[in-house]
């Protein structure tokens, strides 16, 4: 992870390429949504817009799977070769916000 002059963390080149994949995902997922959302003003069968939300509840799981793989990769182990063991903690906060 890349340090900016106010000292804010930035992501890494290979973070910012992996996000824009992410980015064709998301818009996927908000297309479900706004399925869901149209079901709903249908009154479309309860069933069949929960079986829709959990879709969309994986989507989403993913998107978080793959950018937590390529934070750990990229920024992680960056800010790690640069000497910053704080990053450590910042990604164990995270996990742990992840299996709540």
């Amino acid at each position: 992870m890349e340090q900016s002059h106010t000292n804010q963390k930035v992501p890494t080149e290979k973070s910012i390429k992996n996000q824009k994949s992410v980015m064709d995902r998301l818009s996927k997922i908000e297309g479900q949504i706004r399925g869901i959302k149209n079901m709903i003003e249908q009154e479309a069968y309860c069933d069949d817009i929960i079986n829709q939300i959990e879709a969309s509840r994986s989507a989403l799981h993913s998107v978080q799977v793959i950018l937590l793989e390529s934070h750990i990769k990229n920024c992680v182990v960056e800010q790690l070769q640069q000497g910053d063991t704080d990053v450590i903690d910042e990604i164990l906060k995270t996990v742990k916000k992840l299996t709540k």
